[in-house]
């Protein structure tokens, strides 16, 4: 490596660490109005911040809280670039991840910081042993900040996908309980509140959030649209809507709900058997670019050194 090089990376880390050592300097950083403030509304603060990225037991707690301004400038600056509250706050109901936007956009930064800093240490061991250009592993150390950030991303995505396959398995199944609940003489919320403590899943706790609504003054019918609006399946919808019409108008639910487990399986068979023609098709990417190549080699070859020996 350059001396160049090796003295212009110790000067540029150390004028960084400078100038972030001066702006935490207290008389150049005049605070504002909610931090003169906040000591005396503590009671009103809003939840705390960490509580699901980090646990207070964790050895990371305590730096977390240490750096908590400035993952919060963070988490701002990020919203503001990448908007999409709404989205993702639908995003984090429908995943069943009981944290706030401001709480997933620290989660973003972190995951940024994390590529970025294993990028710098690859970087640098390139650096140390004269590989690679210094202007490239910069643009290389951006490009996994930015990455890490957009992961998070795609991760809540999967998130809400593996979510959402464990409620459609689970429905039918559910429907079924409650159809047998409400044959034997039970009423609608009697058969919830049985189904949900017999059950384990996804689906209970759902059914528990409604039965937690509805004990706290709303509406049967009220807290199973929410539970519709809130996970975003056509199916649940769909169920959730059946019992909503089931309820209003007296409609036996016993049937309604072995219709709707009937439709619900029949939905699932379908889309297994399109996953499955989706995969032969997609399992004939190897046979063609892999098996078939080999196999003309294979044929081809001696025919091929016989000539060349024959012509020679």
């Amino acid at each position: 490596m350059s001396p160049w090089w090796l003295g212009g990376s110790l000067g540029t880390l150390f004028g960084i660490g400078l100038l972030l050592v001066v702006r935490r300097v207290p008389f150049l950083h005049k605070p504002s109005v909610d931090d003169r403030i906040s000591p005396y509304l503590r009671d009103l603060s809003g939840p705390e911040v960490f509580v699901g990225v980090t646990s207070s037991s964790s050895p990371f707690h305590a730096l977390m809280r240490l750096f908590e301004p400035s993952l919060r400038n963070g988490a701002r600056r990020l919203e503001r670039l990448l908007g999409g509250a709404a989205s993702v706050r639908k995003r984090l109901a429908r995943a069943g991840i009981d944290r706030g936007v401001e709480e997933f956009r620290i989660e973003q930064v972190l995951w940024g910081a994390a590529f970025f800093g294993i990028a710098l240490v690859m970087s640098l061991i390139a650096l140390t042993a004269g590989k690679g250009n210094p202007l490239g592993l910069i643009i290389f150390c951006a490009v996994a900040g930015v990455l890490g950030v957009l992961s998070r991303d795609t991760y809540l995505t999967s998130q809400v996908r593996r979510r959402e396959r464990r409620l459609l398995a689970e429905l039918p199944t559910v429907a079924e309980m409650l159809a047998l609940a409400v044959a034997a003489g039970e009423g609608p919320a009697a058969a919830l509140d049985r189904v949900a403590r017999s059950s384990r899943g996804e689906l209970a706790q759902e059914l528990q959030r409604v039965l937690a609504e509805t004990r706290a003054g709303e509406s049967l019918v009220r807290a199973l649209d929410a539970l519709a609006d809130r996970t975003g399946l056509v199916a649940l919808s769909r169920f959730a809507d059946g019992l909503a019409v089931a309820l209003e108008r007296g409609t036996p639910l016993a049937d309604v709900l072995r219709a709707q487990a009937g439709d619900i399986r029949e939905a699932n068979r379908r889309e297994l058997i399109e996953n499955g023609a989706r995969r032969e098709v997609a399992m004939m990417v190897p046979v063609v670019f892999l098996v078939l190549p080999v196999t003309v080699v294979f044929a081809f070859f001696p025919g091929a050194v016989g000539i060349r020996l024959m012509a020679g």
